[in-house]
């Protein structure tokens, strides 16, 4: 008999991103998580090996299971490592703004030196007509040196391809902090299903514990000629059906640790001991809460617990979506690149200049030779292009670039409508699961209740075995129900704090003290 319906919710980042760490991570400087370490052993990755945490230590705080995350997730490094590369290519961008100078130079060894003929009248009038004299070009020793500077004075091409390479980069920094809310979000989803097998596992051992308990009186009533072989008989089947029940949880238990373990790029395998304990937690007051808890229900990013303080926080404004604000860029960026093929019309000018330097000498090489052996030449001038007919492939351009504006433009509203519709659904989940807990936490003490008067009348032979059992499932079902109903409002918390954009640590700090009339 399996008494749980234990449904678990899948696992699902600000400029507060420091490019200081950025670059200690892109130097390889990856250095310990102090705060994890010393709550749970772990070691920070150096010379190749995996770190792992101390199932023996303390319990691990949310906040601090989140900071490692933040330090060690690779997604998140995956996104800095993006934003590291589109930083150089505005470096990129700006490198057309300054003067190219390149110089060459050559050197060549003539073995046998060219030779051409020449009519002899050249040289001797009274020459035989027909007759040539071989001349030899060039000497033994030929030396070539040009150094060439151009400066861009007029180009818009490459004005606006700065910006669009400046907007790129601001693209790209978004996503960064994207993807960090999204690995924060995931790892708070993960720790409270943690948190869920944990409860699931415990409730479903303390029902092992009260069948094997009922089963012991049970059976020396039979012995005693008190109850049937049929009572003893139940409880035996119920207890055959909670055995593998158990192992079921301690599987789902150890699979969302994993997960979570993969988040903060721990070996899997790491034995995490997290603090917390959903069935404990009293979301209407906060500070009766253990420290654990406390943490727990301080760690989020959208203030307030009802839906008036909900709505009155988020104020159905997505501004503060990441994906939003991309998609926002992201139609800047199409309005530059568009702007880019306009300015294609318009001339170019460059200034110019060329140093040149030749020497040529016979015998042994000596460098660039005497004065008599060098000539030198030098140029300046002015080049301007006019653009002007290139087969209509600038319009075409120009076309598709409108086209894509339009694109970006009409996503960026759709993606708004359907964020704002995203919000109003959280916000009323939000609300639902926390009735919910209220009203279920009262559910656990009613059932509590009902067990200890099935069991005193069970052990006073005044009520079946059939009663005591029922009282059995319905207060495990209703402890796990409470459970259940507080994971939900903290997930679907998480969820809200990532869709209105104010993740904890990413975007805004955790708002300690912020559920609960005594808060």
């Amino acid at each position: 008999m399996d008494g749980f319906n234990t449904h678990h919710r899948p696992a699902g980042r600000s400029n507060r991103i420091s490019r200081t760490r950025l670059a200690r991570q892109l130097a390889g400087a990856a250095g310990p998580v102090l705060a994890f370490a010393a709550l749970s052993g772990a070691t920070a990755r150096a010379g190749g090996q995996e770190p792992h945490s101390n199932p023996d230590g303390p319990p691990v705080l949310l906040s601090d299971v989140v900071r490692t995350a933040l330090e060690r997730n690779r997604d998140v490094l995956d996104g800095e490592y993006q934003l590291a590369v589109a930083g150089e290519q505005v470096s990129e961008a700006w490198s057309e703004v300054y003067p190219n100078v390149d110089l060459s130079t050559s050197f060549t060894r003539n073995v046998a030196p060219q030779v051409s003929f020449l009519p002899a009248q050249i040289f001797d009038p009274n020459a035989s007509e027909g007759d040539f004299i071989p001349v030899q070009f060039g000497a033994d020793n030929i030396w070539n040196l040009s150094v060439n500077a151009e400066q861009t004075l007029f180009d818009p091409r490459i004005f606006v391809g700065v910006g669009a390479a400046t907007r790129f980069e601001g693209l790209q920094r978004e996503a960064v902090r994207g993807r960090t809310q999204q690995v924060v979000t995931r790892v708070r989803l993960a720790f409270y299903d943690v948190l869920l097998g944990q409860e699931e596992v415990r409730l479903t051992e303390n029902s092992l514990r009260r069948v094997r308990e009922s089963l012991r009186e049970t059976t020396a009533m039979r012995e005693a000629g008190m109850t049937s072989d049929y009572e003893v008989l139940r409880l035996e089947v119920e207890l055959a059906n909670l055995e593998p029940n158990l192992r079921r949880a301690r599987n789902r238990r150890e699979a969302a640790r994993r997960t979570l373990a993969v988040e903060m790029a721990l070996d899997p395998d790491a034995k995490l001991n997290l603090a917390g304990e959903l069935a404990r937690i009293d979301l209407e007051h906060y500070a009766a809460n253990s420290e654990a808890n406390r943490d727990i229900l301080a760690f989020v990013g959208v203030p307030g617990s009802n839906g008036e303080a909900l709505r009155r926080s988020v104020a159905e404004d997505a501004g503060d979506r990441s994906d939003i604000r991309q998609l926002a860029i992201t139609e800047g960026l199409r309005r530059t690149e568009l702007r880019i093929e306009q300015v294609d019309y318009l001339p170019k000018v460059f200034a110019f200049g060329t140093y040149g330097l030749a020497a040529q000498q016979n015998g042994p090489p000596d460098f660039f030779g005497t004065n008599a052996q060098r000539g030198s030449s030098k140029q300046v001038g002015l080049r301007v292009t006019f653009p002007i007919f290139s087969g209509f492939s600038r319009d075409a351009r120009i076309d598709q670039r409108h086209a894509a504006l339009r694109q970006a433009e009409t996503q960026t509203r759709f993606a708004t409508d359907r964020a704002v519709a995203e919000l109003r659904n959280l916000m009323a989940d939000v609300v639902e699961a926390r009735e919910r807990a209220v009203g279920q936490r009262l559910a656990v003490a009613q059932a509590q209740r009902g067990y200890e008067i099935a069991s005193a009348q069970y052990r006073e032979g005044l009520g079946s075995q059939l009663e005591l059992t029922d009282a059995e499932v319905a207060l495990r079902q209703s402890e796990f129900n409470y459970a259940q109903a507080v994971y939900d409002y903290l997930a679907t918390r998480a969820r809200l704090d990532e869709a209105a954009g104010r993740v904890p640590l990413v975007d805004v700090d955790p708002a300690v003290g912020d559920v609960g009339t005594g808060s």
